[in-house]
């Protein structure tokens, strides 16, 4: 147990202003024990921008109904589907060896499921400009350009010191600072850490046909190749492939990566054009050994992150929010403090499972197609 009174503010400092983060700041005081928390959020770099007269950003999340749902609760769905997201009906998932229109091609309708849609295809920037006005409106102002200095154990919570400022002792420190997380790292928790032989190539084209509101993902023996519909009529393409291939499409003029996007999507969209930013990171999956520990918890990236052949690192992140936030709560009307260690496990057994289950389905199925075996691949 803390050392504050029991009618005091409770202190929670959030570490990352990513999607995840800023959900979770956002539930928290839109929630009927918002006058219980002080909710401080801190982040390390600058402040997103969300220009509606800008291009489309390259980092886009496919999100799913539940964290649609989330975001709902949030306060803030409903402005980002009116201002730019791209609503997705169907899916089509197919092998190299075969092709889209054959017997064993995946195919998923919102119709089948009686949803109005499967996802929607989102750009981040969006998700935490909207959430950050919302935020604003409960006069919640987020520390950008705050490095958090040391995050050292006393007693049984955590001394955070942030750049220019006096170390803090709040009753829940909340990492949300993304696979390369300094508080998970400080705070000693181990991780399990493995890379793939692959790079995430990431642009935006404008294909010859229409994409008919349709998410299509083709594996290949080096990676599977997704695209995406954006709301403008082009497409997001992320092609998971060798690092060779991905500096090799970094690289390439319009001419040369069109003609390589097509043939490796099997011209399921006829011609691409490419016609914005292209960019490239190495992919790997990892997992914290912990969630948490007394006065200290993580969520998002920084608790697990996975391949991003399903497009499911998002939508897990923004589960560990919704779920995290209604445990703060859960335990604020029993009267007990959300920084115990018995709060906290609750969280991590009902989310650990989840995720670790997802990464290695998730893991499996990038082996499964990755196989020389046609036999296998199509299993």
């Amino acid at each position: 147990m803390n050392d504050q009174q029991v009618n005091d503010q409770l202190d929670i400092i959030i570490v990352g202003a990513g999607m995840v983060g800023l959900t979770l700041a956002t539930l928290l005081v839109e929630s009927e024990f918002a006058e219980s928390l002080r909710v401080t959020v801190v982040d390390s770099g600058n402040e997103p921008r969300f220009n509606i007269a800008a291009d489309v950003d390259l980092r886009v999340s496919a999100i799913s109904p539940g964290s649609a749902e989330i975001l709902d609760r949030a306060g803030v769905w409903q402005e980002i589907r009116s201002i730019r997201a791209c609503p997705f009906v169907a899916m089509r998932v197919w092998d190299a060896d075969g092709s889209v229109d054959g017997p064993e091609t995946l195919r998923f309708d919102a119709a089948d499921f009686a949803l109005p849609e499967l996802g929607n295809i989102v750009e981040n920037s969006l998700i935490q400009d909207r959430l950050l006005h919302r935020l604003a409106g409960h006069g919640q102002r987020v520390q950008f350009g705050a490095k958090i200095q040391s995050v050292r154990s006393a007693g049984d919570r955590f001394l955070v010191s942030v750049a220019n400022a006096a170390p803090v002792r709040p009753e829940l420190l909340i990492a949300a600072d993304g696979s390369n997380s300094f508080v998970r790292s400080a705070a000693g928790i181990p991780l399990h850490a493995w890379r793939y032989a692959q790079s995430a190539f990431v642009t935006h084209v404008r294909p010859e046909q229409r994409h008919g509101d349709t998410a299509w993902q083709r594996f290949l023996r080096s990676g599977p190749v997704a695209l995406l519909p954006l709301a403008d009529g082009r497409v997001s393409v992320v092609w998971s492939t060798s690092d060779e291939l991905a500096r090799q499409a970094v690289a390439a003029s319009n001419e040369e990566l069109g003609r390589m996007l097509a043939e490796v999507s099997d011209f399921v969209l006829g011609k691409l054009s490419p016609c914005g930013p292209r960019g490239s990171f190495v992919l790997q999956a990892q997992y914290a050994a912990k969630y948490a520990l007394p006065g200290l918890v993580l969520v998002g990236d920084a608790a697990h992150s996975v391949h991003p052949l399903a497009g499911q690192g998002a939508n897990l992140g923004l589960a560990d929010a919704a779920l995290l936030a209604d445990m703060i709560g859960d335990a604020l009307a029993r009267g007990e403090y959300p920084g115990d260690l018995p709060c906290l496990r609750r969280y991590e057994r009902a989310r650990k499972g989840a995720n670790q289950l997802m990464l290695r389905f998730i893991d499996s199925i990038s082996g499964l197609f990755a196989s020389e075996s046609a036999t296998v691949s199509r299993l």
